[in-house]
């Protein structure tokens, strides 16, 4: 379980989280989503251990995520603006996170490359943005997190591809309850894979809970309802 409680964060005179509380359950698929500046991208950042809070708490599975390296090695991020070590192929990236990540599956990353039409020997730096995507998913999904963060995760992928790396990630939501954390503005796709939601506004929780228990009513709605104006289904 990720927990955030109370948590803030100022830049200058800025308050990008003003007492966030957050609780994000185990094995859960937990879309969250705000409007642009709600604080979404700070969150996700203090939860992959790139930020510190200025005052609160962050636990995942109750332990203090701020330079807690164990907790690094069973928690994945995959940002919007992808890194990779310049000139590195798949393959020499596979060596690097099996010497980081210890549940590294050498037998998925070569299916999936190869799922994914992927050269895991060519140079990273030289794909598409959209096989650099992939390639991010395919080192993330290989090292067989217990966390995976994502922020906007899928956009720009081809329908085909999309549908390929949901299956993957829901396969291991339902056969080893990893905890999936997707930032996204995309309303449609997050009703489709999410079972809870979150929506800031103004670095604070305006609205969280269980999809199921809400009944029958779109993540849409609740957006416009909470903070309203939305077009064509993208916050």
């Amino acid at each position: 379980m990720i927990k955030v409680t109370d948590v803030t964060k100022r830049f200058g005179d800025t308050a990008a989280l003003d007492g966030l509380n957050m609780t994000v359950p185990k094995g859960s698929i937990y879309g969250l989503m705000g409007l642009n500046g709600a604080g979404k991208t700070t969150i996700i950042k203090h939860l992959a251990g790139f930020l510190i809070e200025d005052s609160g708490e962050i636990t995942i599975d109750g332990q203090l995520v701020p330079d807690n390296e164990e907790l690094k090695k069973r928690v994945l991020f995959i940002p919007d603006e992808l890194f990779f070590f310049r000139g590195y192929s798949m393959r020499e990236m596979a060596r690097y996170y099996k010497g980081i990540y210890p549940n590294w599956n050498q037998e998925r990353f070569e299916a999936m490359t190869k799922d994914f039409q992927l050269n895991a020997g060519s140079n990273i730096g030289k794909f598409s943005k959209g096989m650099k995507k992939q390639a991010a998913f395919c080192l993330a999904m290989s090292a067989m997190p217990d966390y995976l963060i994502l922020d906007e995760p899928v956009d720009g992928l081809d329908p085909i591809v999309r549908h390929k790396l949901w299956h993957y990630i829901m396969s291991d939501v339902a056969d080893r309850e990893m905890t999936v954390l997707i930032s996204s503005h995309n309303a449609k796709e997050m009703e489709d894979v999410c079972n809870y939601i979150g929506i800031m506004s103004h670095g604070k929780m305006v609205l969280e809970g269980d999809l199921l228990e809400m009944g029958d009513v779109s993540i849409e709605s609740l957006f416009l309802e909470k903070l309203g104006g939305v077009q064509g289904g993208e916050m």
